[in-house]
């Protein structure tokens, strides 16, 4: 039986090889980066060596499925105008940052709609999108929504939000979905026990279509089952449940879709609660038993707090589906 294709989210310090490198370090099978500082605007333009050097490191470790997750500043749902319109331009050059290193999927969160309602937001996405599509018809890089807690106003925390958008916008062929544990349980989809999980992804599937997901991320929740908030947790120590990873890592259906880490970092960004998390993970797959995947607990000053199937929305029927 194929291993799960694990990997994690990777600091690009140093030049963007260096995160394949500490990959490889690891044993993972991919890598996730942001291409830029996540908390700026602007960036430096990438070179034709750092692009080079990336795409040659990927190769020679045998790092495959590399992905990127745009900057936390842009909000496709923006009722402001100006700050809309730079939502787009920059989510234009994400595409094309991500393109010239050769990754093919940009994960975004959807956006908040602050000022305005549920399906204003909706709408301004796919606007920006089909804008985006516009703009980067040279480009193979593709966006991935990814469904959120449902912090505030923020759209995701629902699977017909990201359905209403992929049947909207103009190319959906050009849309896929990355699932994060967490946010999907802290939106109120529960996962640990069988029955629940098979619930959960069976929405997902009636919902938005198993073939739209292209990626997941792995990550506990440090707060409970509907709560709304996006808190990251390592896997096997928060509240979502050690079974809740077990079944997703051993379901054939995403034996071939990459699953990346976004668990908390240690203080120097270091590869040591990386090392942890994945070994946790790994020890989950075949059925082996949760007790033997359990993680030692890591030292505590290195545990900072962190932060074409598209179908019409229409309300969701499971009875396990947190309301809102």
């Amino acid at each position: 039986m194929d291993q799960p294709l694990l990997g994690a989210h990777m600091s690009i310090a140093g030049g963007y090889y260096k995160a394949v490198e500490a990959a490889a370090r690891l044993s993972m099978s991919t890598c996730q980066i942001f291409t830029k500082n996540n908390n700026q605007w602007r960036a430096k333009d990438i070179s034709a060596e750092e692009a080079a050097a990336f795409k040659e490191a990927l190769t020679r470790l045998g790092i495959t499925h590399p992905i990127s997750h745009d900057s936390y500043l842009i909000n496709l749902a923006a009722p402001d105008d100006d700050l809309w319109k730079k939502s787009v331009d920059a989510f234009v050059v994400e595409l094309r940052r991500a393109d010239q290193l050769g990754i093919p999927y940009v994960v975004t969160h959807p956006g908040s709609f602050t000022t305005t309602s549920e399906a204003v937001g909706l709408q301004r996405i796919i606007a920006a999108l089909d804008i985006v599509h516009k703009e980067t018809a040279d480009v193979k890089a593709c966006c991935l929504l990814e469904n959120t807690a449902g912090q505030g106003s923020n759209l995701g925390n629902r699977f017909e939000h990201l359905a209403t958008i992929i049947a909207g916008v103009k190319q959906p062929e050009r849309l896929g979905v990355c699932i994060d544990t967490c946010h999907t349980f802290a939106a109120g989809y529960p996962l640990a026990e069988r029955s629940q999980y098979d619930d959960t992804i069976g929405e997902l599937d009636r919902i938005v279509g198993l073939d739209r997901v292209r990626a997941f991320h792995l990550n506990d929740s440090k707060k409970g089952l509907g709560s709304r908030v996006d808190r990251h947790e390592h896997i096997g120590e928060g509240l979502i449940g050690i079974d809740a990873f077990r079944h997703l890592l051993n379901d054939p259906r995403f034996r071939h879709i990459p699953m990346y880490l976004e668990t908390p970092k240690g203080t120097r960004d270091d590869e040591e609660l990386d090392a942890i998390n994945l070994r946790t993970l790994r020890g989950l797959v075949d059925g082996a038993a949760a007790t033997a995947a359990k993680p030692a607990k890591p030292v505590a000053a290195k545990r900072p707090a962190v932060a074409e199937k598209a179908v019409k929305a229409k309300p969701a029927k499971s009875a396990k589906s947190a309301k809102k």
